[in-house]
């Protein structure tokens, strides 16, 4: 049994003692390295490591920011130089938290607490027969009434004051709800916010222009603060 992991810090150094401590533990393999949280952003949704050696103080978007926006984390251990957060990551359910400096030994045993987390994920996993299925709708309540909308249907969604807008190829739908809320709700794989007012549906895109997206006859506005991760995204490989 291998972990796949990744080290988000945006230190060299620390990224250094992490990969050659993580270098003699067999079980441990390395898939990434983040230098900021959005990096991280982009790493979680494309490599799918189980396992994420975690620094809080990190320019723009911290680490404990990053945690508050995961829907389904992977294992975390906290790396920092700072004792203050180790209570509030618990919240978190982190399975360590490393204070700089840290020795192998201490290392050693945070991995071995994932490890021991990870193979009782997967004793949970195959003793349950039963496998959840896609997610294929929401329901979403307009004018007193429960909508029924397919994830397929919907181009994008617009912040409207306290209300959202969902687009759909025949409809616009007017629901008294926040982006948030919205957000929580859509797949991470399907549906991305690019903008403070906006989600797209990311195979909805049609041609990404300077700073806009075009889903048919729409331009939608891509936010200075979610442009990296999204043109990491969206990038070519």
């Amino acid at each position: 049994m291998r972990l796949k992991y990744i080290i988000v810090d945006d230190e060299p150094l620390s990224q250094r003692i992490i990969e050659k401590y993580a270098i003699n533990i067999p079980s441990l393999e390395l898939v990434g390295k983040c230098k900021s949280a959005f990096e991280a952003m982009n790493a979680l949704f494309q490599l799918q490591p189980d396992l994420a050696f975690l620094d809080i103080n990190m320019p723009n978007l911290s680490g404990m920011e990053l945690l508050k926006t995961l829907k389904n984390p992977p294992l975390v251990i906290i790396t920092t130089a700072y004792r203050e957060y180790a209570l509030e990551s618990y919240d978190y359910e982190v399975i360590d938290y490393l204070k700089k400096p840290f020795s192998f030994e201490r290392f050693y045993k945070a991995v071995q607490k994932a490890q021991e987390k990870y193979l009782a994920r997967d004793a949970i996993a195959f003793s349950t027969p039963i496998k959840e299925l896609p997610k294929k709708y929401i329901f979403v309540k307009s004018e007193k009434k429960l909508i029924r909308i397919k994830l397929d249907d919907i181009l994008y969604v617009e912040a409207y004051g306290d209300y959202i807008k969902i687009f759909s190829p025949k409809e616009m739908t007017l629901v008294l709800m926040s982006l948030k809320n919205i957000h929580q709700q859509l797949p991470s794989e399907r549906f991305y916010r690019i903008h403070k007012s906006y989600i797209i549906a990311i195979e909805k895109i049609d041609l990404i222009e300077g700073n806009m997206v075009k889903i048919k006859d729409a331009e939608i506005p891509i936010g200075k603060s979610f442009r990296g991760a999204f043109f990491d995204l969206v990038k070519p490989q």
